[in-house]
């Protein structure tokens, strides 16, 4: 059940929004407007309709997960699909009614609308999206930014007043930065994980990026890609965080060196086990670019 739900990803999204909340917002004294229950309950809510999403996709993914990931397979064997279709809409109900809850919480009821929207996209990338050409991996890249993102609406947003304006801004474009970030890794990932997939994708008549442009092609635009975040990283700690010593190491070793090495990587890369690779170094650069907000406080204090 746990690995149905991609238990591990959705510890991660709770644990990268308890690092804006904590690491990033609490220490400088920022006006926020979600006490202890109240970060608790939007990360219910965001890991709920998440959860809700992993299960619809596996639905929608039973035949070409058993060409691609056989062993993985969930549904039909430890779980019927019906069990999966009434877990998908407890999560989505449950997730969306503490989202409805949140919003009027901070005195935002039109906010409810982003936990609809999250909701019916994830349905709609499980069920159509997916199988699109390119549009389904910006989509899903983009929930994974607003994960992010949420955090600083639901917090910076309702607390601001003309008086501190400008400071919560300051935070908030931060945190945009980072769903930025996020948007961007997980697009680099997306494609690496169609081109592993991409036997089982063509077998179900998918219309993925390798499938289109075939593998090769597909795997020099990623390395192409790959340059955007490299420069808009490098270009983020030149600007503000150059005279930081540790921290820039810390970028240079955690983030930007790997970003390196993923992209030599993906030029040589041929076999499933390469790709499944390259996937889990963009997933481990994710991670230390979320480690990085501990950082601030070091970095903001000096």
């Amino acid at each position: 059940m746990l690995n149905l739900i991609r238990w591990k990803n959705l510890l991660m999204i709770a644990f990268v929004q308890l690092l804006i909340k904590y690491a990033f917002l609490e220490p400088f004294g920022v006006a926020t407007a979600l006490n202890c229950l109240g970060i608790s309950i939007l990360i219910l809510a965001t890991i709920c309709i998440a959860a809700a999403g992993n299960i619809i996709n596996d639905i929608y993914d039973i035949e070409t997960d058993l060409v691609n990931k056989p062993h993985r397979v969930i549904i039909g064997k430890s779980i019927s699909e019906k069990c999966a279709f009434n877990l998908f809409f407890s999560l989505n109900i449950i997730g969306v009614g503490l989202g409805f809850y949140l919003s009027h919480l901070v005195e935002k009821p039109a906010f409810f609308t982003i936990f609809v929207l999250i909701s019916a996209l994830l349905f709609l990338y499980a069920s159509y999206l997916k199988r699109t050409f390119f549009i389904g991996n910006l989509i899903i890249s983009i929930l994974v930014g607003l994960s992010l993102l949420i955090v600083g609406v639901f917090e910076l947003v309702p607390s601001m007043t003309h008086i501190n304006h400008t400071t919560q801004m300051v935070f908030f474009k931060t945190i945009f930065d980072y769903a930025l970030f996020a948007f961007l890794i997980n697009v680099l990932r997306e494609i690496s994980k169609d081109i592993e997939d991409i036997d089982g994708d063509y077998k179900t008549g998918m219309h993925t990026l390798p499938i289109i442009l075939g593998r090769d092609r597909t795997k020099h635009m990623l390395c192409v890609l790959n340059i955007i975040p490299l420069a808009l990283i490098t270009r983020y700690v030149i600007i503000n965080l150059y005279n930081q010593y540790w921290v820039v190491t810390y970028f240079l070793v955690c983030i930007i060196g790997p970003l390196i090495y993923t992209s030599i990587k993906t030029f040589s890369a041929k076999t499933k086990k390469d790709f499944k690779h390259i996937s889990n170094m963009y997933k481990l650069v994710m991670l230390f670019g979320m480690l990085s907000l501990l950082l601030y406080k070091y970095v903001i204090l000096s």
